[in-house]
């Protein structure tokens, strides 16, 4: 006799899932009886928590373009997937949660893990329906997959205990009430408005100085943004989330833009007078054109989201890559480039600043940023970057070059801790053939990574041999970023009792589980640690001991985070050691610009 949990393996299969990352439990073994009769498609893979099984989820919809899945039993384990699905549903990913529940019998009886699923995932799901029949099961789980991919979000499917175990009704009796769905889907495509394409045209034409946003709603139109650039002169500056849209070695690609932006990215976009965003939802008013100095036009295939960033003066409420070829045929080449020449000499001044302080080591200590800089050059082609959230995130952004054919991501929204490790583990599993390197600090390290280097110790056979997987870990036993944020943003000096965490040895870590541990400390050696772990033959934690008071210095300092941070300085624990290198790091900005220097000297 099927079972309920029979049927619902067999539909995610028939909706393309073939790996769902989760944890066990007793609220849902009837799911788990099914895994094991599935042989393997679906296959359960057994992550170290329920976080990282939605991170995982969200990841594989990311690098792969697919439907990410996930499972946890009642209450707790339901609980534990929470962070993973908000960053799911804030970077616009179609995962599907299946979430056990109590037997119906006990529901309202306050019972042992029993939880308002409902209520509890209303606000991260798109769409979110307990099964409580089992000839439901099957439009449920046809109509999460639909919302999920139609919305770009998050559906849940709650299935009691009971209802798992029951006998499968794969077709509903034909009466009143019945619902017949089926397996199905196809991405529309979302024309733009003909009169708001030639006003848009008109804005772009009449723009002098014209600035590109792209985010990771371009990335299907990285010819349509390559040509709409060339045509306007303009620069292309990348939201995180579109990091992979242009590969960094177009001349015209200022890279981040923001907090953890470049220089370039700034310049250009306090120097435009027109401002196109594309696919992007970039929020930091404070790193976009003041109000009234620009013309916008904008291309978002979600209307809630056009023009609530900027004013725009043309909203295309259409897919990217449609809009931009409609588009196109209708702008005219800018004749005068001086424009587009001062973004390229920004962009080659910005890249010599990198190069300066990477280079700048105080008293023996490794420079977080050379960690990024040295292994720039050295990234294996098609490889999949990840990032944690944290200041190491500024030198992912900052100095790793991406050219073409490598894929990036990192929690963009939710900007949450802990997502770098599992999303790295989840492209391997999509990627075998691919390197894969993440870049997490300490901090997120400790949360979550170290566990899930036991994951990989599971997946020995899967996930071990092939191209490189290095997990980078910056040690420096400070929470840095959020140190950071406490001086530039509060006024605070650092405050030792929450920012201080423990010096763990993590190359020994990994060597205690079979992985290769590799660890460096010298200035000078951080290079042949990347040869070691690029040339390893099993996946590495690449252990750097780093400066934590390199600072990440902004484009361009606000006025008032400059008076906090000052402020902050004066009662600092390591306010000697911030002044010597924070003045070390801007000279190297200044120097770029000292009279009798020009771009042919460096």
């Amino acid at each position: 006799m099927a079972q309920v949990a029979d049927f619902v393996l067999d539909r995610l299969r028939q909706w393309g899932v073939h790996r769902v990352y989760g944890y066990p439990g007793d609220g849902i073994n009837g799911m788990l009886g099914a895994f094991d009769r599935a042989q393997g498609d679906p296959e359960f893979i057994q992550v170290r928590h329920e976080e990282m099984a939605a991170f995982m989820a969200c990841a594989h919809a990311k690098f792969t373009g697919e439907v990410g899945c996930c499972t946890a039993t009642s209450g707790p384990g339901a609980v534990h997937l929470l962070n993973g699905l908000y960053d799911a549903k804030l970077d616009h990913q179609p995962v599907v949660a299946v979430i056990g529940q109590q037997k119906r019998l006990c529901l309202g009886s306050h019972y042992q893990q029993e939880i308002a699923l409902e209520q509890l995932f209303a606000d991260v799901s798109e769409y979110c329906q307990m099964v409580v029949e089992p000839a439901q099961a099957r439009h449920v789980i046809d109509r999460a997959f639909k919302t999920a991919l139609t919305r770009r979000s998050v559906a849940t499917v709650i299935i009691p205990e009971d209802i798992q175990e029951a006998e499968a009704q794969p077709s509903p009796p034909k009466t009143h009430g019945a619902v017949f769905s089926s397996v199905g889907w196809s991405r529309p495509r979302v024309l733009p408005n003909e009169d708001e394409l030639r006003k848009a045209a008109e804005i772009l034409n009449a723009g002098e100085k014209v600035a590109m946003i792209v985010g990771q709603g371009a990335a299907e139109a990285e010819a349509e943004v390559v040509e709409t650039a060339e045509l306007l002169g303009a620069g292309v500056a990348k939201a995180l989330l579109g990091r992979e849209v242009l590969p960094d070695d177009l001349p015209f690609v200022t890279g981040p833009i923001g907090l953890l932006g470049t220089k370039a990215s700034d310049n250009m976009i306090r120097g435009c007078d027109t401002l196109l965003m594309v696919g992007t939802s970039f929020p930091y008013a404070e790193w976009l054109p003041d109000e009234g100095q620009a013309r916008g036009v904008e291309i978002d295939i979600d209307g809630r989201m056009i023009g609530i960033r900027y004013p725009m003066d043309a909203h295309l409420v259409a897919d990217s890559r449609e809009s931009l070829k409609a588009l196109i045929p209708l702008l005219r080449r800018k004749e005068d480039r001086g424009w587009r020449k001062k973004i390229e000499k920004d962009i080659a001044e910005w890249n010599d600043i990198l190069d300066k302080r990477a280079g700048q080591h105080f008293e023996g200590r490794i420079n977080p940023q050379a960690v990024a800089h040295t292994l720039s050059p050295k990234l294996p082609d098609g490889c999949i970057l990840t990032a944690d959230s944290g200041s190491g995130t500024n030198w992912w952004a900052r100095h790793l070059k991406l050219r073409k054919g490598m894929r990036a991501s990192l929690s963009g929204t939710l900007a949450t801790m802990g997502p770098g490790t599992p999303y790295a583990i989840a492209a391997r599993f999509a990627y075998p053939d691919r390197p894969v390197i993440a870049f997490v600090g300490d901090g997120a390290f400790q949360m979550n990574g170290m566990n899930e280097m036991i994951t990989i110790k599971r997946y020995w056979d899967r996930l071990a041999g092939g191209p490189p997987f290095i997990f980078c870990v910056f040690n420096n036993q400070d929470l840095n970023q959020v140190t950071w944020e406490q001086r530039a943003m509060a006024g605070d000096p650092k405050f030792p009792g929450s920012q201080h965490i423990p010096d763990v040895p993590y190359a020994q870590y990994a060597e205690l589980l079979g992985l290769k541990g590799v660890y460096c400390d010298k200035p000078k050696k951080i290079g042949e640690a990347w040869d070691e772990a690029l040339a390893a033959d099993r996946p590495v934690v690449l252990e750097f001991k780093v400066d934590q008071e390199i600072a990440p210095i902004p484009p361009h300092i606000m006025a008032a985070q400059g008076k906090k941070a000052a402020k902050a300085a004066v009662h600092d624990p390591e306010k000697a050691g911030i002044a010597t290198r924070g003045v070390r790091q801007k000279l190297t900005e200044i120097a770029e610009h000292l009279p009798g220097r020009d771009h042919g000297e460096r």
